[in-house]
């Protein structure tokens, strides 16, 4: 248990970043009797589910006089493929008002909402689609008592929409999905400085460049554009900075919102010069062992490679190509390549995998490990605190009922440092006593190299409702 403080240690300025904090600076816009009002969305998720896919066709918020829309565009999103990460879902000027309520409008039929599910009935892992029916398409949503949405004029507020899979999706007798659908799903309002504010999954291509300006201007995953600016404490993946970025660059963006609406980055991950990448959730390797040859995943996110590796498909990949560059995303030094490399893919880890398409062809240049979120339940006792009185540098087991626990043979640790957040709880010690809770915890997935079992080195900590 040694080797673990040990590696925390080492992993000290990983979960810096994995830990959300620290606040940003805004501006102002002109408007006397309007705010700006950013939309995030995140999931509880489900451990069987991968893709959970449903389009909001409206956002409407409510106060005792009038109704406004805060989302008019219909947006497509993949809930499941969030993970218990944050992405940007909207940008609007509303008029300044007091909002105690949200309505949420879901498109039921064109296109009516795709789940994709894990089946481990075969002994090895399989992907299998589910459609799905809404039991109703338009919920309306209070606000926690006593903490409306406030918009003030000239400023910025933050509404924050988190879809709980594990309540919504509708099981049988046996466990088994029927494909019903009752949207649960809760509001709440956050500033742009707070935990909740945070933008933690953002990825699209870059459009232009300005260097000089210290920003770039991106293609994010829903359909709109947004401006991306850097600072002196932005950081980068291997040697880029904002000279290096290119248009039509694929980049991955941690960060605050902006009152221009604009995102100030915290991190900039480039993942490809070429045109194309392909991310998901890592469903087989081989060989088990050693150099990974090649991976089979679940495709939840492309990139320029439509033609040859769809979204929302299972595909092997080849990565024997000895010249590839192992990465950890938004954590670049001297230890990346002891933590994240050829011998440690493994079977439940998130991956990047950036490269080139040509002549009908995806060949991989670079594999990139990638934050996401893990649900299950606590293990009881398995809660070691390794370091003085009331820090949390430790660990503890989680049991998840699918692919982690399937990767790990049954229960997986989970390691935090006193860099880690933790929610509802106080953390290790509160988690010691809190008897079976489930829990979310979002970090990144490692692979033991000596027992050959995925761990989670844990930014943030959850214990869910």
């Amino acid at each position: 248990m040694k080797r673990f403080a040990t590696l925390l240690v080492l992993l000290a300025p990983m979960l810096l970043l994995l830990a959300c904090g620290g606040a940003s600076s805004t501006s102002n816009q002109s408007g006397a009797q309007t705010g700006q009002v950013f939309i995030t969305g995140e999931d509880a998720p489900v451990s069987s589910v991968v893709a959970f896919n449903i389009t909001i066709n409206k956002i409407t918020l409510n106060n005792s006089s009038t109704s406004v829309d805060a989302l008019t565009a219909p947006t497509a999103v993949d809930f499941g493929r969030l993970m218990g990460l944050r992405s940007l879902l909207g940008f609007n000027t509303i008029p300044q008002g007091t909002y105690k309520s949200a309505t949420l409008t879901f498109e039921g039929t064109n296109p009516a909402p795709v789940i994709n599910y894990i089946d481990l009935s075969g002994g090895t892992p399989t992907v299998k689609p589910l459609s799905g029916t809404l039991t109703q398409a338009t919920l309306t949503v209070p606000f926690p008592a006593g903490k409306p949405l406030v918009v003030g004029s000239n400023s910025l507020a933050g509404l924050h929409i988190d879809f709980d899979l594990r309540d919504s999706l509708a099981v049988d007798g046996s466990g088994q999905m029927t494909g019903s659908i009752t949207p649960v799903v809760a509001v709440q309002a956050v500033s742009a400085s707070e935990e909740l504010g945070e933008i933690t999954e953002f990825t699209g291509n870059v459009v232009s460049v300005n260097a000089a300006g210290s920003s770039f201007v991106m293609q994010g995953p829903y359909g709109f554009q947004r401006t991306i600016d850097v600072n002196s404490n932005t950081q980068y993946n291997g040697s880029n900075s904002i000279n290096t970025i290119v248009a039509n660059a694929i980049v991955s963006v941690i960060g605050r919102m902006q009152a221009d609406g604009s995102i100030l980055a915290k991190g900039v991950d480039v993942i490809s010069t070429d045109k194309a990448f392909v991310s998901g959730r890592i469903l087989a390797v081989n060989p088990a062992s050693g150099p990974v040859q090649n991976v089979t995943m679940w495709v939840g996110e492309e990139l320029g490679t439509s033609g040859v590796i769809p979204v929302d498909t299972v595909q092997t990949i080849d990565l024997s190509d000895p010249s590839l560059i192992y990465a950890v995303c938004f954590f670049d030094n001297i230890l990346t390549q002891q933590v994240f490399n050829p011998s440690a893919l493994v079977v439940g880890q998130r991956i990047f995998i950036g490269g080139i398409v040509s002549n009908g062809s995806f060949t991989p240049k670079l594999v990139s490990l990638r934050r996401q979120g893990v649900v299950g339940q606590l293990v009881s006792g398995s809660v070691v605190v390794t370091g003085g009185t009331g820090s949390d540098l430790g660990y503890f087991q989680m049991q998840n009922d699918l692919l982690m626990s399937y990767s790990a043979g049954g229960p997986f640790t989970v390691k935090t440092g006193d860099l880690t957040l933790f929610a509802n709880i106080n953390g290790l010690a509160g988690l010691a006593q809190a008897g079976t809770p489930k829990l979310l915890s979002r970090g990144l997935v490692f692979k033991d190299m000596n027992t050959g079992k995925p761990f989670v080195v844990a930014g943030y900590v959850r214990v869910l409702p």
